[in-house]
């Protein structure tokens, strides 16, 4: 397997600067994390954007769409913020070949109790085992993107109905 991993920004990539949360997205945080868990396949790490999802517009997820399609790898990884995750995985359908996740973290990856790396190893494990089509991998869960919403009241993705 070779992976592709279109960073976006989001909560995963953010850096909070004083107690008011303060905060930019930063530097896309997930080759360092790859590398540091030492994965077993190779992976190349593109940024589309570094964007909170809740300013994306059509456009970004045109971008996104048209990196998806470009990369030469069938296993695309997208780091993305939950708040537009699953419009995105909308926008995303239909990419004929390719396997598609998009995970991201309801805490920066660089918070002590962060769940961005058990978010990214679950998707690591859905882009490989999953039919060529598009999902989103978060809360230990691997959603369908035509079955799945954010309850922003419980902070968590859950299951719809079709």
């Amino acid at each position: 397997m070779r992976l592709h991993v279109i960073t976006t920004g989001g909560t995963i990539d953010k850096i909070y600067f004083d107690a008011k949360s303060d905060y930019q997205v930063g530097e896309p945080v997930i080759g360092e994390l790859l590398q540091r868990m030492e994965v077993g396949f190779p992976f190349t790490v593109e940024s589309a954007m570094r964007k909170d999802s809740l300013d994306m517009d059509e456009e970004d997820r045109a971008t996104i769409r048209a990196l998806a399609e470009r990369c030469d790898e069938e296993y695309v990884l997208i780091t993305h913020g939950t708040d537009g995750m699953v419009s995105t995985a909308q926008a995303l359908k239909g990419i004929a070949g390719k396997r598609i996740v998009l995970t991201g973290a309801l805490q920066p990856a660089a918070f002590a109790h962060s769940d961005a790396i058990f978010n990214i190893g679950c998707a690591i494990g859905a882009v490989q085992s999953a039919a060529p089509g598009v999902y989103i991998a978060m809360n230990g869960r691997v959603f369908d993107a035509d079955r799945v919403v954010k309850n922003v009241a419980e902070n968590r993705f859950e299951e719809t109905q079709a």
